[in-house]
């Protein structure tokens, strides 16, 4: 969607000649952010030993310096990730550890080991599955995500931020939550990605036919006002109810309108909602939508 309204409103004749390209591009800066954001949950987990050294080579140690818990830097899961090959060559590739502010990382292991969540992880005498889960979870969701100068700094790197930050957040909770290696070269399966570049390009190639399609269902509605993005969203969904046949029609409907109400302005839900309901209504009186099952299109 913001590729096809970049190209639509820049007139990106770049963009334009090899679109799946940029779009691929695009998915590389989403995965670039997610391996920074996971990396630093790792950082402020390690960071205890960084925090124990610094303590016990102070002039006049302190029996707490000495003694400083480093339980949080063994985390299970943690060594987990870190040792996921596809994890590591991630890191090599975007050189995470460059974008990584030690400071920063200080300052929230500050603020972590202040907490009762992880005064009562450390007292657990046991490494339960469960708890491991649930201290990085919290570093991610409680401590980093919850500071505005973390996320400053992390817009500050990413461009991208705004864009990806709700959907990696949904992405890095579920991988925390069922921690089996996931192949960190690649966001997308071969299914997914096919989607995203098929969709694309019908959305470019087939432009002047789905604006045919849409246009005449503007009568109730004023359309030099017709917000750019929400037509950008109208041709996407009326691709997908066309030529997308493993696709089910409520599904796109209801994703277009979620779209909408996202993206665009305050009244685009109730419009792209009333739009692609005329059109689905049309289409299927004309017999041109033509839905299969998945399983029934992959055998």
């Amino acid at each position: 969607m913001q590729l096809l309204y970049i190209i639509d409103s820049t007139n990106d004749t770049t963009a334009f000649k090899n679109p799946v390209a940029t779009l691929d591009k695009n998915f590389s800066k989403t995965r670039e952010l997610l391996i920074f954001l996971i990396y630093n949950i790792l950082a402020v987990a390690k960071y205890a030993e960084v925090s124990s050294r610094h303590r016990s080579s102070k002039h006049v140690p302190t029996e707490e310096d000495l003694n400083v818990n480093t339980k949080v830097s063994g985390n299970q899961l943690l060594w987990q990730i870190l040792e996921d090959k596809s994890f590591q060559e991630a890191i090599e590739e975007f050189k995470t550890k460059l974008h990584c502010d030690i400071e920063i990382t200080r300052k929230l292991y500050q603020e972590l080991i202040e907490t009762q969540e992880y005064k009562k992880y450390i007292n657990e005498q046991s490494r339960d599955k469960k708890n491991e889960v649930e201290i990085l979870s919290f570093i991610f969701n409680n401590l980093m995500l919850q500071h505005d100068w973390f996320i400053s700094s992390t817009e500050d790197k990413f461009s991208n931020w705004d864009d990806d930050s709700e959907m990696l957040q949904i992405i890095i909770n579920q991988y925390l939550g069922r921690p089996q290696p996931i192949a960190m070269h690649n966001l997308l399966d071969a299914d997914k990605w096919n989607f995203a570049k098929t969709l694309l390009q019908t959305c470019i190639d087939k432009k002047d036919h789905l604006k045919e399609i849409i246009s005449p269902k503007f009568k109730n509605w004023d359309a030099d006002r017709i917000a750019s993005l929400d037509m950008i969203i109208l041709q996407m969904g009326v691709s997908e109810l066309l030529y997308f046949e493993t696709i089910p029609t409520k599904v796109t409907i209801n994703e277009y309108i979620d779209l909408a109400k996202e993206y665009s302005t305050p009244q685009s839900g109730q419009f792209v909602n009333g739009i692609l309901d005329n059109v689905h209504k049309e289409l299927l009186a004309e017999g041109k939508i033509n839905k299969i099952a998945y399983k029934k299109a992959h055998y």
